[in-house]
């Protein structure tokens, strides 16, 4: 089966079967899901959504949170991982929207990545998730998933490596989409460790499937 075939296959099945996919994370605005994001890298989103009931109630603007330092910070995401750094990352982030953006969430991948803490992968998913832009965030799921299943080479050693095969073969309409199709097939079913293929839905077309069968 060409690679082609696989994402024609991929498409149609989560087009039917799952056509409103979206993110786990709970967010209300476009600041709390640039700020639910940056926390999220490494962690799990049930994790960052338990965290962020409380961080939000306190911090619930860029300006709020700009206002604040890392002692008052640092309490509310503490038992998230790497937490002295996204302390950091989040003051930062929120002092440049207030000085340089207007507290207004930019839709640009370039202005993003000038904001501490959010690398290619958060601001893919910023503008993908907010403005439907044709962005493919490129996470440990999408990464492994999109391997297994044969819709990117063996060769895709990279996060970006897979981003640009998936956004050359994926339609512009879907890629927004794909994301998350891919992100919650490998939270839920293509496990890490043990991918639960006895109930996969997409064995008839997944390279990882057909060679662990012969």
């Amino acid at each position: 089966m060409t690679r082609k075939e696989r994402h024609q296959f991929f498409i149609s099945y989560f087009s039917q079967n799952q056509p409103e996919a979206e993110t786990e994370l709970k967010y209300k605005n476009p600041f709390e899901l640039l700020v639910a994001v940056v926390l999220s890298a490494q962690c799990t989103d049930k994790r960052v959504n338990i965290v962020t009931e409380s961080l939000f109630k306190e911090f619930p603007t860029a300006s709020a949170m700009a206002a604040s330092n890392f002692d008052e910070l640092f309490p509310y995401i503490r038992s998230i991982s790497y937490p002295s750094n996204k302390t950091k990352h989040l003051l930062g982030l929120s002092n440049m929207l207030v000085s340089d953006f207007g507290e207004v969430i930019p839709l640009r991948i370039e202005d993003l990545l000038r904001m501490p803490g959010v690398g290619r992968k958060t601001a893919n998913v910023i503008v993908s998730v907010l403005d439907q832009q044709p962005a493919m965030a490129v996470d440990t799921h999408v990464f492994r998933v999109s391997k297994r299943l044969g819709l990117v080479t063996l060769k895709a050693k990279t996060p970006l490596e897979v981003e640009r095969q998936l956004v050359k073969q994926i339609p512009d309409d879907y890629i927004h989409r794909a994301h998350h199709w891919l992100i919650l097939h490998g939270r839920y079913t293509c496990l890490a460790r043990k991918p639960k293929c006895q109930i996969c839905p997409l064995t008839n077309f997944c390279r990882h499937y057909a060679h662990s069968a012969v």
